[in-house]
């Protein structure tokens, strides 16, 4: 019998993986106290929300914080704050969530793709410098799985060309470039606190700056255009209902006593796990560049080049790991761009008056290689102990040893 698991073997692990959420009864008594109060939605006096804007900003680094219903929602009242309006550009990377770039076009703009550093997964600034034009006003690097983008360069081409810098920091609490947390290294930037992510409340987000302007900018646009001290049914701005509840709020206060001890063991465990792999042919670790003074480890990701695995197609080998007991997975397997909104332009009336790319027509390489070759490994995994890490590089040499018997066998055809 094979000694694969995917062919009848015995797999590395059955033990249960640390259960997602983590939660005990502190959530659950600060969600009793929201129902009993009776204020629900976001107060003004004695609100939790305020309460949770001010402690995540000064935890990251960030004087301001205007918490919303998503990371997406964050996204597209930055865009707007910071004055991204019809028909301009703003420069994305091609492998990223699409939240990333429909808040351009929420803001109707036109969003720019452009390729990746193979080994950070980040923005690449020469991409960048490429692909600016007249008709661009905005950059959103994305700090991929909690790993800051090189923001040297990237400020260097803002402040050059006179454009807005919005993180997409939805991966990046408790991260740090040259020692800042992410999310107000630029002008602004967005965290999301949606269920898969290191802080959760099932869905939740927030914009964080140093600029008092556009704080209070972010404050209107997402308040339905209202302006903090002035009468309630008085709006100044056309504005979204993106509030934040007293629910959220609470359930995310009592998660960010957490974030820290958290934040420690997924680095401790992702660094072992990264000795455990490092020299394994076939195996491409990310680059942890001098300016990354933390990661956050929203996923452990590495590239797999199915030449040294006996030409398995990574599909196969990921399927192989899931069932040796290592829930590893693919990432995105086409680039944003080829999604039908983008590659068929599904912008409704928009397109008549705007010019976008043909997206349908594009292929940026390290995009598309990134979506052959990624493998990775969930935040959740690296809230384990040492031997939960030892489980995994233990099941992708075994995968590889006996990579010979994946031969010719398609990923849909294994259990």
């Amino acid at each position: 019998m094979s000694k694969l698991a995917c062919l009848g073997g015995k797999p590395i692990r059955t033990a249960r993986w640390p259960d997602w959420p983590v939660w005990d009864e502190r959530e659950i008594k600060a969600l009793e106290s929201v129902v009993r109060s009776g204020g629900w939605g976001r107060l003004y006096e004695n609100s939790r929300v305020a309460e949770f804007e001010q402690k995540f900003a000064g935890y990251q680094d960030a004087k301001f914080g205007v918490a919303v219903t998503s990371g997406t929602a964050a996204l597209t009242v930055g865009l707007k704050a910071v004055g991204v309006d019809i028909g301009d550009e703003v420069i994305v990377p091609g492998y990223t969530f699409i939240a990333t770039a429909t808040a351009a076009v929420q803001n109707n703009a036109v969003p720019v793709f452009v390729d990746v550093d193979l080994g950070t997964l980040n923005i690449d600034p020469d991409a960048i410098e490429a692909a600016i034009t007249p008709r661009t006003r905005a950059i959103v690097p994305v700090h991929w799985a909690g790993r800051a983008a090189d923001m040297d360069r990237i400020l260097a081409i803002a402040a050059r060309h006179k454009l807005a810098v919005v993180e997409d920091a939805c991966h990046g609490w408790g991260a740090s470039w040259k020692g800042r947390k992410l999310g107000a290294i630029g002008d602004l930037g967005a965290v999301s606190f949606q269920a898969s992510k290191h802080m959760s409340a099932g869905e939740g987000g927030i914009i964080l700056t140093n600029d008092e302007d556009l704080a209070a900018k972010c404050f209107s646009y997402h308040h339905i255009g209202r302006i903090a001290g002035r009468p309630f049914y008085e709006h100044h701005l056309i504005g979204w209902n993106f509030r934040m509840t007293e629910f959220q709020a609470a359930v995310l206060l009592v998660q960010l006593e957490r974030i820290e001890d958290q934040a420690q063991r997924r680095e401790e465990n992702a660094v072992f796990l990264s000795r455990q792999l490092a020299g394994l042919d076939g195996i491409s670790l990310l680059r942890r560049e001098p300016y990354m003074t933390r990661i956050a480890w929203h996923s452990f990701r590495f590239l797999y080049d199915e030449r040294a695995f006996g030409g398995v197609p990574r599909d196969a080998f990921v399927a192989a790991l899931k069932a040796e007991g290592i829930p590893a997975g693919h990432g995105y397997s086409h680039p944003l761009y080829k999604n039908p909104v983008f590659a068929e332009q599904r912008f409704g009336r928009l397109v008549e008056h705007i010019r976008f790319p043909d997206y349908a027509g594009m292929a940026l390489p390290n995009c598309e290689r990134l979506c052959r070759e990624s493998v990775t490994i969930g935040q959740t995994c690296l809230l384990g102990m040492r031997d939960d890490m030892q489980d995994i590089a233990d099941a992708i040499r075994k995968v590889k040893a006996h990579a010979h018997e994946l031969a010719g066998k398609p990923a849909e055809a294994l259990p």
